[in-house]
């Protein structure tokens, strides 16, 4: 991915909500299906690592990614933004903007 298809995402996450936490237990097998689950859904997410995780938001972040087959579009503080492109024509649209 380039570096201005990155930038235009990281825009468009800065207009959506949060829609996991990921706490104590860390990156666990469910939250990582609900994560690819939600990244087919929406291809672009964001996602809270609480400060009692056990883990760093950048390892959480290279460890979904891994898992998920997505992109890292950014981490901000405790926030990381995945991306996977889809079937579904959600975010396609507007990075052709």
């Amino acid at each position: 991915m380039d570096s201005k298809t990155r930038a235009k995402l990281r825009a468009i996450s800065n207009k959506i909500n949060v829609i996991f936490q990921i706490g104590h237990e860390g990156v666990t097998e469910n939250v990582v299906m609900a994560v690819n689950d939600a990244l087919h859904a929406r291809e672009l997410i964001k996602i809270n690592v609480l400060k009692t995780c056990p883990e760093t938001p950048k390892n959480v972040l290279d460890c979904l990614c891994d898992k998920t087959g997505a992109d890292p579009i950014c981490i901000i503080g405790q926030k990381i933004v995945l991306y996977k492109i889809s079937n579904k024509k959600n975010i396609k649209h507007l990075l052709t903007l």
